[in-house]
């Protein structure tokens, strides 16, 4: 295609959707704002219509831009979009594995993931730092596994109501999302926008704590401290152990809310041992084995207490089948929850070990590391597994992060739980709020085994439901400025609209939050958004991008889900990023500035 061809279709005018003005009970965002924001004079001004050109491409080649321009355009294309995955495996064929790759790094590959390996990403890190924008590492090297060939080794016994204490738990609606553990690793590769581990056997789980251990390497060569790795925890614990574990933890929850007759016990303070002894005072008097049940359990200063023993669980103390057994309501004797076989119980030692492999390493290069949200039916253990490592290894500073699904209807008591207890247990929370990367196969689900749709029903409840949860957060980080223990809570609004980090800056300023406390940050993806991004890196914001890595053809499938993701949730935001695109190379075009140089 002849040069000026190319540029007249790049530079062609598109219109760009006016963002829709979103109202919620709490709060009032505006797509309008006329006039530049600056809390202080000593930070450059931020322009928070997000409008300039200028100041979203600083740090690109006009070379970039151009391709930029071309993969947002050829996203655009519906055929391209429906068919990206027959179009990859054809060029695959056409033009030979070495061609191939040379097409890709200079087109998609290049746009979305900054190299191969640690070395070939430095230097794009470097220069995102010289522009106020920080990295969370992420290796998104993918096996491509035909349908059908996972190897699902080990115990597999399905998650079933323990039959002899099933009048304490009943079969409530709720836990019917834990029935079929059998077709749990089909039910999470459908329709998702974010990656899913397949699960071998125990030496694959191995094999992935040491690429993310190689990641917190990476993290800690190209950011100098600074930034993040991200992981999974399906990558290195079987799901169908973390649905066993999840239920277990679901029906300990309903056993509390029917001890103590109230909803929500643990944040009404309501759940200790004195009520445990007081329904079950026979037991507590004539069993030892109830009494040793009792002492095993964690409490807090507050007397709070946990009926699984976290910390012996943890430490190796206590084996996962015996942590997890609650009174038979009529006779107060202990029986298990779920059924746990002695393969799950190593298994989920393994997973424990690893995860401590990991947080010891990060602590030890100074790197944070974020554990990424998965489907509902798991996320129960894996916050929970998350927010007691945090016990362990946030003491003296924010290392571990968790991840909050704002697309959830239950996503703000959650995490009001979680920053209940931190504070309780004096260590500090680290936060990123996200809407969501698993809606319709979340949906499907609910809706093929009968229990009610975990997902709100609508983008504006997801949004009031995130400015919910922000606001709790940064009315938190406000409050403890006041208190012995301040700077213990870190949120990260992991967005790509506007709005909602209008939202964020606007209650900062309201809050007295300044930038450089570093106590909120924002966090967008590679290759996406960068007319959020840069700017506010640019006026000493913090921010991030979620950066992936890896060879070309193991990234395919990261690729793909950029593809549909772009056509899908946010294509809209593209048009937008097409057309200051546009902008960008006509301005450096009439100014003469194609050779500029951000190096």
């Amino acid at each position: 295609m002849p040069t000026s061809r190319m540029l007249s279709l790049l530079l062609s005018p598109k219109m760009i959707p006016t963002l829709n003005r979103i109202s919620v009970h709490r709060f009032q965002t505006s797509s309008h704002f006329s006039q530049p924001y600056s809390d202080s004079e000593k930070f450059p001004k931020l322009d928070e219509t997000f409008n300039s050109s200028e100041e979203a491409y600083k740090s690109k080649t006009t070379g970039e831009i151009i391709r930029a321009l071309f993969v947002f355009q050829l996203l655009n294309i519906n055929y391209v979009a429906d068919n990206q995955t027959k179009l990859i495996h054809w060029g695959r064929r056409i033009l030979g594995e070495r061609l191939f790759k040379m097409l890709m790094k200079a087109t998609f590959f290049g746009h979305f993931v900054a190299g191969e390996d640690q070395h070939e990403i430095a230097p794009k890190i470097r220069r995102m730092r010289k522009f106020g924008v920080n990295a969370i590492l992420d290796y998104s090297a993918e096996d491509d596994v035909p349908e059908g060939e996972e190897q699902q080794t080990g115990s597999q016994t399905v998650a079933t109501p323990d039959q002899k204490g099933s009048d304490v738990v009943g079969e409530e609606k709720g836990l019917k999302k834990y029935n079929g553990s059998n077709t749990c690793a089909t039910e999470r590769k459908k329709r998702a926008i974010s990656r899913v581990y397949t699960y071998y056997n125990e030496a694959s789980c191995d094999k992935n704590t040491q690429i993310f251990l190689n990641s917190i390497k990476a993290v800690e060569g190209a950011t100098d401290g600074t930034g993040f790795a991200a992981i999974k925890a399906t990558a290195i614990c079987k799901p169908q152990l973390l649905l066993r574990i999840s239920e277990a933890i679901e029906r300990i929850h309903v056993f509390i809310e029917r001890l103590t007759g109230v909803n929500d016990a643990v944040n009404n303070q309501q759940i200790n041992i004195d009520t445990l002894k007081k329904r079950f005072s026979k037991a507590a008097k004539a069993d030892p084995a109830f009494q040793a049940w009792l002492d095993d359990m964690d409490s807090d200063s507050a007397g709070i207490i946990n009926l699984v023993p976290w910390k012996s669980l943890l430490n190796a103390k206590k084996c996962v089948r015996t942590a997890f057994r609650i009174p038979n309501f009529p006779t107060g004797d202990l029986e298990k929850i779920v059924p746990i076989s002695d393969d799950e119980i190593q298994e989920f030692k393994n997973a424990l070990d690893r995860f401590h492999t990991i947080f010891k390493a990060a602590a030890a290069s100074n790197v944070r590391v974020m554990v990424d949200a998965e489907q509902t039916y798991l996320q129960v253990a894996i916050s929970r597994v998350t927010i007691e490592m945090m016990k362990i290894y946030n003491v003296e500073k924010p290392m571990v992060y968790n991840t909050y699904q704002c697309y959830l209807k239950r996503a703000f008591h959650d995490l009001v739980t979680d920053l209940n207890q931190a504070e309780r247990q004096k260590f500090y929370f680290g936060a990123k709020l996200v809407r969501g990367a698993y809606m319709e196969q979340e949906r499907q689900r609910a809706n093929s085994m009968g229990y009610d749709d975990p997902i709100n029903s609508t983008y504006a409840s997801t949004t009031e439901m995130y400015e919910k949860c922000m606001d709790e957060c940064l009315w938190r980080i406000k409050s403890s400025k006041e208190s012995v223990s301040p700077g213990r809570i870190k949120v990260m609004a992991a967005t790509h609209n506007e709005d909602t980090v209008r939202f964020v800056l606007r209650r900062m300023k309201e809050y007295d939050i300044a930038r450089d406390e570093h106590s909120v940050c924002f966090g967008q993806l590679y290759g996406m958004c960068d007319q959020i991004s840069f700017p506010l890196g640019q006026s000493r914001y913090s921010v991030y991008k979620y950066v992936p890595y890896g060879p070309i053809l193991k990234v395919l499938p990261y690729l793909s889900r950029r593809a549909l993701e772009n056509r899908g949730v946010l294509g809209g935001k593209t048009d937008k990023e097409r057309k200051l695109l546009r902008d960008e190379l006509w301005r450096r075009i009439m100014k003469r500035k194609w050779s500029y140089n951000p190096d």
